[in-house]
């Protein structure tokens, strides 16, 4: 089974979230992704999550369907050898993903010289090149003062990484685009990508900045959906639900399963608003949601999803991880994009694949990651053309490793 990339070879030099993701979405959509290592593992081999063993969950996690060399990039041969593989012959191949400084054996200029029509992608902090990590970007950016409870006056950081997930996925478009510009006209280039330019775009896109500048500062609202109708609830039976009413068509759907039709009319009347709009609903919203709850707290979760599924509602129940894994038919196999998976060193657990669902191509099932130095050999014979004797004798002086027994 092939996909859609097959027969493209990325070369990937990197840690952490945004680059191995973004030559992990490469790899699962059918390319051939090598990624280069020092010789023991990189900065994020043991990265936690981790089991008893050791083993990081998260490193195995971002680089699925990849291969793996180990070079010890000190010894000036090594470092030799690893822009030999970046800058191999091929039209699907000549291209560099990495989150390290492009200097030394990643300067651009300098493996530009080995094949000009070379296409790296820079993943960078800022847009000068300075270090940054999603952890800092994120506060820098104002939203640890809109997340987290109303009357809270501390920031409240998030635990998710958005910015690196963002820039992984920019980083992958990044490279594809470069693709099409070569095969268009035969050019190289070399992009960068500051993690910190990706975070401000999103918050230019989604109208946070040209608020703010003109006059509006946003408060924090908690779990409200801003601008609209959204908040959670407790049932009868103490389960905690996230209710929407974003669209005209949303919200009528809510009032129907909640039977709160005559009550968001005589809401209307007395303050005078038309609760169609979905800025009037926002507006509205403690006085909404005081009717709301009223019809949520006195159903068990089992009622409410039967009313709520019947009337289309959007809606959603708080799990914790635990419960998503253990109870969601859709965080299972019965979801294509999942497969089970056996993970040398730490075993067999469900992994995602893909979510691109492509018509005219199979999706391709997810695959382990490459135990360290795994592919090794078999890179710098078949890529390289190096012969046994020329393999064997880098192992023999530490420039090369192969996996550990």
């Amino acid at each position: 089974m092939k996909g859609i990339l097959a027969g493209m070879r990325v070369v990937e030099a990197s840690a952490f979230v945004a680059a191995p993701l973004g030559g992990m979405t490469l790899a699962q959509l059918g390319a051939e992704v090598i990624r280069i290592d020092n010789i023991g593992g990189g900065l994020d081999y043991r990265r936690w999550p981790v089991t008893e063993t050791n083993q990081s969950l998260f490193w195995n996690g971002l680089n699925k369907a990849k291969k793996s060399i180990t070079i010890n990039f000190r010894d000036p041969k090594g470092s030799e050898i690893a822009q030999q593989l970046i800058t191999a012959p091929g039209k699907d191949s000549g291209f560099l993903l990495t989150n390290f400084p492009a200097k030394g054996w990643l300067n651009y200029n300098e493996l530009k010289q080995h094949r000009e029509d070379l296409i790296q992608l820079t993943i960078q902090g800022d847009r000068h090149g300075g270090s940054a990590v999603d952890y800092t970007v994120n506060p820098a950016i104002g939203l640890p003062f809109l997340t987290g409870p109303r009357d809270s006056i501390s920031p409240c950081n998030h635990v998710l990484p958005a910015w690196d997930l963002v820039t992984g996925q920019m980083a992958a478009l990044g490279i594809l685009a470069a693709e099409r510009n070569r095969y268009r006209t035969g050019q190289g280039q070399h992009i960068k990508l500051a993690l910190e330019d990706a975070a401000l775009a999103a918050m230019g896109h989604l109208g946070f900045i040209a608020e703010a500048q003109l006059g509006t500062e946003r408060e924090r609202y908690g779990n409200d959906l801003f601008g609209a109708f959204g908040r959670d609830f407790t049932t009868a039976d103490d389960v905690r639900v996230m209710v929407v009413g974003l669209t005209l068509k949303q919200w009528r759907a809510l009032c129907r399963a909640t039977e709160t039709l005559a009550a968001m009319e005589e809401l209307s009347t007395s303050l005078n608003i038309d609760l169609n709009l979905e800025g009037e609903r926002f507006k509205a919203r403690d006085h909404i949601a005081e009717i709301i709850s009223q019809w949520i707290s006195q159903h068990s979760i089992t009622q409410l999803q039967t009313a709520f599924d019947r009337e289309g509602v959007c809606w959603s129940r708080y799990r914790t991880i635990k419960d998503l894994v253990e109870q969601e038919e859709s965080c299972s196999t019965h979801n294509p994009m999942f497969s089970q998976i056996e993970q040398p060193g730490i075993g067999r657990y469900l992994a995602a694949g893909s979510p691109w669902d492509f018509s005219g191509i199979e999706r391709l099932p997810a695959t382990p990651a490459p135990r360290l130095g795994e592919h090794t050999d078999e890179i710098l014979a078949n890529i390289l053309g190096f012969d046994s004797p020329t393999i064997g004798k880098l192992h023999d002086q530490g420039i090369i490793a192969g996996p550990e027994a």
